[in-house]
Order: structure tokens, then sequence, then C-alpha cells
């Protein structure tokens, strides 16, 4: 356990927007719901949990961006390259943009097999397969 993740906090700018895009997502990546209260929800999987709380009025004036100090993405282990399939037509399904789409699914290079896309605040997800 030790050095191992406990939980990832995210303020986000909508959270009943931001929990619909990342309940189906988690869930299907195995993750259960853990917690909820009115600002904010998470789900856990094994020992690590994601928590993804209401961004304060007073801060929701500056936008997410990847490229600023802290956060650039989370990335997932997908279970295989047909997982990483079927996720990324679930994600085309629900409207989701897909990035880098001239170099799909081989964008982080040609051993990456893996699928980019972003959240509602634009942070970037990746789900990527073991192989």
């Amino acid at each position: 356990m030790k050095g191992l993740i406990h939980h990832l906090e995210i303020n986000v700018s909508n959270l009943q927007q931001s929990i619909e895009f990342w309940s189906w997502l988690l869930e299907d990546l195995g993750y259960k719901p853990f917690q909820k209260w009115d600002k904010g929800k998470s789900w856990k999987l094994g020992d690590s949990y994601l928590v993804f709380v209401q961004t304060e009025d007073r801060f929701l004036s500056t936008a997410f961006h990847r490229g600023r100090t802290g956060l650039n993405h989370i990335a997932f282990h997908g279970e295989s390259r047909e997982h990483v399939n079927h996720m990324t037509a679930k994600l085309e399904e629900r409207g989701v943009s897909i990035l880098y789409r001239n170099h799909h699914p081989f964008a982080g290079g040609e051993q990456h097999y893996a699928v980019f896309f972003e959240d509602p605040d634009r942070m970037k997800v990746e789900i990527v397969s073991p192989n």
C-alpha cells in the first residue's frame, strides 16, 4: 500500500454535468459509487478513490487548462485493445470528441494503444491498453 494513491480530488465547474460524464466511465472501469453530498461525489476502486467537488463560485472565473501548472491529464489502465475500442465507441455514442483523431489509437506512439478525450471542464483523460 505504501506509495499508492489514496485519492484524487478534482474541482469541477458544474458538478451535475461532471457526475453525468464521469459516472458511466468510472463504473465501466470498475469503480463503485463511494460517497455523495451536496457539493460532491466520489467513486472507489480498491483502496483508491476519485472525488469530484463543485468549485466555489468565487473561483469559477478562471477555467481549467491542462497547459498551466498543475494536473495535465488522468490516464486509466484499460483491459485490452478491445476494451479501448469499446470505450472509444461509447465515448462517440455520447458525443465526446476523441482527441488526436488523426493518430488514434496510437496518439501516444506506435506501442501506446489508447483513447484520449476531455471531460466537461476540458481535463484530458486517457484509457490505455496494457499491450
